[in-house]
C-alpha cells in the first residue's frame, strides 16, 4: 500500500481514502443546513467523496449541494464518489431497486458509485414516504434471505444504478453467504473502526478476500448518544495526545492516518469547517511502524453502534467473535 496514496482501488474504478460523513443523528448533532454546508466546505477543502444513506434523511440537501458545485464547474460527477446504502425497510426484494431509484433523485444523479446493504436485519416493509421506521417490537422484524437481497443488488449494478454494491454491519459468516450465492463479488464493507475498536479479525477477513474496508465512527463517535456520560474517547486518549504534540497534528489527524495506513478508507462526519480541513490533511506525514504498534496496543474490542433494539433479530451482527 502506497502510505500516501489518496485513493485505493475498487471492483469498478477507485475510492479516495478519505470521505465525508454525512449521518446528523437525525439533526441531533448538525441541521440539513449545516449537512448541505458542510458539503460545499468539504468540496472546497478536496473532498471528492460522500458517505451517504436512505436512513441518514440528508441525500437531498447533499444532492443540492453537489449540483450546485457542478454547475458552477468547480467539479465534475465524474470526479465525485458517492455512497448510498439501503435501509432494513426496504429488504423486501420487490423494494430494493425502488430505494435506490429514490435515493439518485434526491441526489440529483443518474448513478451512485457505491451502494451497501445498510446492515443485515431486515425491519417491517416501509414505502418511500422519506420517513425512516425502527422497528420496537420483535413483530416488525422482517428475515428476507440476505441471498435474494444481495441479487437485487445485483441486477441495480447490472443496469448501471450502481458502479459497485457492498455490505455493512456484516460478520464473517454473513459475508461468506453472499460470497457462496454471488455472481458479482461485494466491493466493499462498511465497518465500525476505531483505535479503540480494532475489528481486526473482521478487517483482515474482507481484505483477504479482495474488498476494501471503510471505517464508520473513526474517532471513536464522540457525539454518539448512547456514549456515557464522562467516558472518554479516543480523541482524549494521552497515548494518541502526546503522538499528536510531536507531529504538530491534531489528535483526530493522527487517528486517521492511522487508520489510513491500517488499510482502510475513513469517512469521519463534522459540519464545523475547521475539523473538515483538519481531516483531509493527513497526507503529509505518516506513522512508523513503532507508532502504529502502540495505537494498536490502545485497543480495548469497545463497540460503540450495538443497535440493541435489534437485539432479537435472527441475523443480529453486533455480538460476533472479535
Amino acid at each position: 500500500m502506497d502510505l500516501h496514496s489518496r485513493q485505493l482501488t475498487l471492483g469498478s474504478g477507485i475510492i479516495p481514502s478519505v470521505g465525508l460523513g454525512t449521518y446528523t443523528f437525525f439533526e441531533k448533532h448538525g441541521s440539513s443546513d449545516e449537512t448541505e454546508a458542510a458539503v460545499g466546505l468539504a468540496i472546497d477543502a478536496g473532498y471528492r467523496h460522500f458517505d451517504c444513506a436512505w436512513a441518514y434523511g440528508t441525500q437531498a440537501v447533499v444532492g443540492r449541494m453537489l449540483e450546485k458545485k457542478i454547475n458552477e464547474g468547480v467539479i465534475e460527477r465524474k470526479d465525485v464518489f458517492i455512497t448510498t446504502k439501503l435501509w432494513n425497510t426496504h429488504h423486501n426484494p420487490k423494494l430494493v431497486m425502488g430505494e435506490l431509484m429514490e435515493s439518485l433523485k434526491q441526489l440529483r444523479t443518474n448513478y451512485v458509485d457505491m451502494f451497501l446493504m445498510h446492515c443485515p436485519t431486515g425491519e417491517k416493509d416501509q414505502g418511500f414516504s422519506g420517513e425512516v421506521l425502527f422497528s420496537i417490537d420483535t413483530k416488525e422484524f422482517e428475515n428476507y434471505p440476505l441471498e435474494d437481497v444481495w441479487k437485487e443488488m445485483e441486477r441495480c449494478h447490472q443496469l448501471g444504478l450502481t458502479k459497485n454494491i457492498g455490505l455493512s454491519n456484516f460478520t464473517i459468516d454473513q459475508t461468506n453467504r453472499i460470497f457462496d450465492c454471488c455472481t458479482i463479488q461485494p466491493s466493499n464493507i462498511q465497518i465500525e473502526v476505531s483505535p479503540y475498536f480494532l475489528n481486526e479479525r473482521l478487517v483482515k477477513f474482507c481484505l483477504g478476500r479482495g474488498m476494501t474496508v471503510t471505517s464508520f465512527s473513526p474517532l471513536g463517535c464522540p457525539s454518539h448518544p448512547v456514549r456515557l456520560a464522562g467516558e472518554k474517547g479516543p480523541l482524549e486518549d494521552p497515548v494518541l495526545m502526546e503522538m499528536a504534540k510531536g507531529k504538530e497534528k491534531s489528535v483526530a489527524q493522527i487517528i486517521l492516518r492511522f487508520l489510513i495506513q491500517y488499510g482502510t478508507v475513513v469517512i469521519p462526519k463534522s459540519v464545523t469547517p475547521s475539523r473538515i480541513k483538519e481531516n483531509i490533511n493527513v497526507f503529509d506525514f505518516e506513522l512508523s511502524e513503532e507508532e502504529m504498534q502502540r495505537i494498536k496496543s490502545l485497543n480495548k474490542n469497545k463497540r460503540v453502534y450495538k443497535v440493541i433494539r435489534l437485539k432479537h433479530h435472527p441475523e443480529y451482527p453486533f455480538d460476533a467473535p472479535l
